[in-house]
């Protein structure tokens, strides 16, 4: 990916948010593949005729397979106030996510003890508190079935490592594509059915109320489940 195929979904002098897509990284590591934070950064150089380095906050990150909003902080100041938002649950994040199984209930709050196996990089989820747990929360609602999968919206209550897509798995609702959690296939862009959608908040500098809205992937199954969702002209 280069600048010219960021999908910016909000920017101001202080914010900027793009729906990444799934299989890309946030921010660089060892793999040494390009990261948004990196396209990110060159666009605003471009954008704005920017010499030298280019500040960029990251406020957050979703896992590589996942697609959806990520919000960067143009200046200090958004990046100190939003770290701050987050910490204290301010921002309201909503996911979609695409199952096999359709959930005994068809909405449901789900509170987990997760565990990381940071060897495997991967978390379990336990109905009783471990030693080295962190609490997890989520709620979840059934918007849409199709013959052969679902469509869940979640609304996360915190924020830990692969919370989503243990809990979901906990509950024998693992998300498509995602082989780490117990979905027999994966998909043909290595991606996994998890969309961050929404993302609502006070804008830190501001103060007036942003709701950000990430078109889901370009693809027939998120296309057959968001039809319905799209106004008639």
């Amino acid at each position: 990916m280069d600048t010219s195929q960021l999908e910016v979904l909000f920017e101001d002098n202080h914010l900027i948010a793009i729906n990444k897509p799934a299989g890309m990284l946030v921010q660089p590591d060892t793999t040494g593949d390009k990261a948004l934070e990196e396209i990110v950064k060159e666009y605003i150089r471009q954008k704005y005729d920017k010499p030298g380095d280019v500040f960029l906050g990251v406020t957050h990150r979703i896992d590589r397979p996942v697609s959806g909003i990520v919000l960067f902080a143009k200046t200090t100041k958004a990046l100190t106030r939003i770290n701050e938002m987050f910490k204290v649950n301010k921002i309201k994040k909503t996911y979609w996510a695409i199952v096999k199984n359709r959930p005994a209930e068809p909405k449901a709050t789900l509170e987990h003890y997760i565990f990381r196996d940071t060897k495997r990089n991967v978390s379990r989820a336990s109905e009783k508190e471990v030693p080295n747990s962190k609490k997890a929360i989520l709620s979840y609602s059934l918007i849409s079935s199709s013959e052969n999968y679902h469509l869940l919206e979640v609304d996360l209550k915190t924020g830990r490592h692969h919370q989503i897509r243990c809990q979901l798995a906990k509950i024998g609702c693992p998300i498509k594509g995602d082989l780490k959690y117990g979905f027999a296939r994966s998909n043909a862009d290595a991606g996994i059915s998890l969309h961050s959608r929404q993302m609502v908040f006070e804008h830190p500098v501001k103060k007036e109320m942003i709701t950000i809205i990430a078109p889901t992937p370009k693809d027939v199954l998120w296309d057959s489940f968001v039809r319905p969702f799209v106004p008639k002209m």
